[in-house]
């Protein structure tokens, strides 16, 4: 039978062999993925939200367990260009135009002069950063700059957005606006999206799925499927369905923290 998995852990540990001994990042992590949820993860600094990340993108390697992407090993799905990554920092070269930073990956895949011209203007549209191709990173706040990596992440055009707490050292009003566009971005494109954040509103905004991690070992303590309407402006954030949610992930995480005493 058909599925709509796009992302499964089963039973994933991973463990980091350093100096001082092993290391358990991650312990029986099970999860499903289907296509085009929006999935925030959130828990406690140091408990694997972004090494779980990091497994799906073939970037670590679980050490028991399974992970598959579309269907394939995180390898194969790296090697299929299966998803983009967006991580904490913009990440752009300053030396190149924005422009130039989002033709990156496009180059080194090999699209033609002409692909890449109308992609580059197609995710610039997308992130509202139409105008701005030719000018440098140091000419854009920060907020702008986050907005072309996500532009970078999207211009080869992915069925998959992994995203690494990408908003986390941005101010309130700038977090707000830019949470409203990736809404906005998800609805257009509907790609499968999973994002890291420490923040409980941010993940209560933007999921269909809200996971809530342990602190170390990384183990799963809650999956909660939202109830909010797939449009969400920012004042459902007062309204009580967002705070029941927000109640439960703080409950969650409390829990957590409570196995560990």
């Amino acid at each position: 039978m058909a599925t709509d998995t796009i992302i499964s852990a089963k039973d994933l540990s991973l463990t980091f062999q350093t100096n001082d001994g092993p290391v358990h990042a991650l312990k029986d992590v099970n999860l499903d993925v289907h296509k085009g949820d929006f999935v925030s993860f959130i828990g406690p600094s140091g408990c694997g939200k972004t090494t779980f990340l990091r497994c799906m993108a073939d970037l670590e390697h679980p050490t028991a367990g399974s992970i598959s992407v579309n269907g394939m090993s995180a390898e194969e799905a790296r090697r299929q260009r299966a998803y983009g990554y967006v991580f904490q920092a913009a990440g752009l070269y300053p030396w190149r135009t924005i422009g130039g930073n989002i033709r990156l990956p496009l180059e080194i895949m090999g699209y033609s002069k002409s692909d890449q011209d109308e992609r580059v203007n197609r995710v610039l549209e997308l992130v509202d950063l139409a105008g701005f191709e030719k000018k440098f990173p140091w000419q854009l706040s920060g907020g702008m700059q986050q907005r072309a990596s996500i532009a970078r992440a999207l211009a080869f055009d992915a069925d998959i957005l992994l995203m690494d707490e990408p908003f986390g050292a941005l101010d309130e009003i700038v977090r707000d606006h830019l949470n409203e566009q990736l809404l906005h971005l998800w609805d257009r494109t509907n790609k499968t999206i999973c994002f890291v954040t420490h923040s409980i509103p941010e993940a209560v905004y933007l999921s269909t799925k809200i996971v809530v991690m342990s602190p170390r070992p990384g183990r799963i303590t809650d999956v909660i499927d939202s109830p909010l309407p797939r449009e969400r402006p920012l004042d459902i954030r007062d309204t009580p369905e967002f705070l029941d949610i927000a109640h439960r992930v703080r409950d969650g995480l409390r829990a957590g923290h409570g196995d560990e005493m």
